[in-house]
């Protein structure tokens, strides 16, 4: 027997042209969606054969009509907006939503993945944001009965959305090549020497490759997430005296962090630096960032939308699957050409 492929509702946002959180709202038939969307997602969606679980069926799948969103910290840029769009969904289709975040304290994860029985008397399924699991906290989850989706993960057991985050900084990094820049450093969320490399820094590392160049330590400096964490990397560089003639960072906010970096020790982007993150966050536009887009609120919406199939077809042994989104290179004006 030949096995069919699933259509998703990001299927129907390809063949729509449209983004997947306004084909959800489309199917939904809420307000807010144009005619002519509404007419673009009605067409794909027959074209082929997806239609939205009805929210009337919302409890088929579990006795509480709750599911709980799991992120690492619900004040971040982009757990936000992942959280926003997954509740939107999760709303739509009659289910309450339980945020949880694990406030980066390992007293809180210790709480919420070491009992997880007591988790799934108040929900039916989890979404995971991002959340970096132990192999315990694995086995639990695969042990816990709860139904499951995430972004941004791998190697999971369960539904995943994400980006291919590999690809996203060698588009980054080839850009940077492509304008000249041969001398490179990276801000990156793992420091040399390392043993197990991220998905970002294997990108970076890829592009020079391409060109025979070599990632040089010195040129590496290890950068959190946030605006602080990548002022302090920036300044580390300076101060031991790199001088690059670009500069990747693993995210926005900590390239928004090189950027302030740099004006403080009186350098000019991109006269002197040109500079590049990964995710097009509202502020990389205001800051004429140039950076990677990835489409953050697809993401959540998408994974929100394969949970709510699996608690809504129970009867139906759901097929794991990985769905990775398209990510855009953006220039602005951190970057130009090396002169």
């Amino acid at each position: 027997m030949v096995k069919t492929h699933r259509a998703t509702i990001q299927d129907v946002a390809v063949l729509s042209g449209l983004s997947i959180c306004t084909v959800s709202r489309a199917l939904r038939n809420l307000p807010n969606v144009s005619e002519k969307a509404q007419r673009q997602v009605a067409e794909a969606a027959g074209k082929l054969g997806y239609r939205a679980s009805a929210a009337a069926s919302r409890l088929a799948g579990g006795t509480t009509g709750s599911v709980a969103i799991v992120a690492p910290t619900a004040t971040a840029w982009f757990f936000a907006q992942a959280v926003e769009a997954a509740e939107e969904v999760f709303g739509d289709s009659g289910y309450d939503t339980v945020l949880i975040s694990l406030r980066n304290k390992k007293s809180v994860r210790q709480q919420v993945f070491g009992d997880l029985a007591r988790l799934s008397q108040r929900v039916d399924g989890l979404l995971l944001l991002n959340v970096d699991l132990g192999p315990d906290e694995m086995a639990a989850l695969e042990a816990s009965g709860l139904a499951i989706a995430s972004v941004g993960m791998r190697n999971v057991p369960w539904d995943n959305v994400g980006i291919d985050d590999e690809h996203a900084a060698w588009q980054a990094t080839q850009h940077l090549l492509g304008l000249g820049h041969w001398d490179l450093a990276v801000l990156s969320s793992n420091e040399l020497p390392v043993v197990t490399e991220t998905a970002r820094f294997r990108g970076f590392r890829r592009a020079l490759d391409e060109h025979h160049l070599t990632v040089h330590p010195d040129l590496v400096v290890g950068a959190g997430p946030s605006i602080d964490d990548g002022r302090r990397a920036m300044t580390d560089l300076i101060t031991r005296g790199a001088r690059p003639t670009a500069v990747f960072a693993h995210c926005d906010e900590a390239a928004f962090g090189a950027l302030m970096a740099l004006r403080d020790h009186g350098m000019s982007v991109p006269k002197n630096m040109s500079v590049i993150g990964i995710d097009d966050h509202p502020m990389s536009w205001f800051l004429g960032l140039s950076t990677v887009a990835q489409p953050v609120a697809d993401q959540g919406a998408f994974a929100a939308s394969l949970l709510c199939e699996q608690l809504m077809n129970t009867e139906t042994p759901n097929q794991p699957s990985n769905h990775l989104l398209d990510t855009k290179l953006i220039e602005r004006k951190t970057t130009r050409h090396k002169r």
